[in-house]
């Protein structure tokens, strides 16, 4: 499995601000809505609750916030490049300004694995972080992250 498995090139998107980790949650959810039958409300609201578990920001600016949501037919991926850190709460406390958002439907915990991993590699390549920080529109964060 690879990341270009998943995420298409309308999902990414470059510059996005927000004043505060929920706020950005529920704006990539209000996206997310759009392209899927679900209402934004129902994916925030899975997403939040998943972040009150604990922050799925990972570290160096990621974070990969993730939540299986019942009703959802496809996993659904969308990555981001934010036009300015956003406090996240990330294990080594470090806003994050990049993300990658990933909802898979309820009960494919083994599709959501693969996913989160897929991500999760890519993010531990120091050249894929530094291009990506580097990159000035959504098509090259797309290529570089399918590269």
């Amino acid at each position: 499995m690879q990341v270009k498995d998943f995420l298409r090139e309308e999902n990414v998107f470059y510059g996005l601000g927000a004043a505060s980790k929920d706020q950005l949650l529920r704006q990539l959810a209000e996206k997310l809505a759009a392209r899927t039958t679900l209402p934004a409300s129902t994916l925030a609201k899975a997403l939040l609750d998943r972040e009150r578990l604990g922050s799925t920001g990972i570290g160096n600016g990621v974070a990969i916030p993730h939540a299986m949501v019942e009703g959802l037919v496809a996993p659904i991926c969308l990555a981001a490049k934010l036009g300015r850190p956003v406090d996240f709460e990330a294990v080594d406390e470090v806003p994050i300004d990049l993300i990658v958002l990933v909802l898979t439907p309820a009960g494919q915990a083994s599709d959501a694995l693969n996913i989160l991993s897929c991500f999760a590699r890519r993010f531990r390549e120091e050249e894929v972080v530094t291009r990506l920080r580097l990159a000035r529109s959504a098509e090259e964060i797309y290529v570089i992250l399918t590269d």
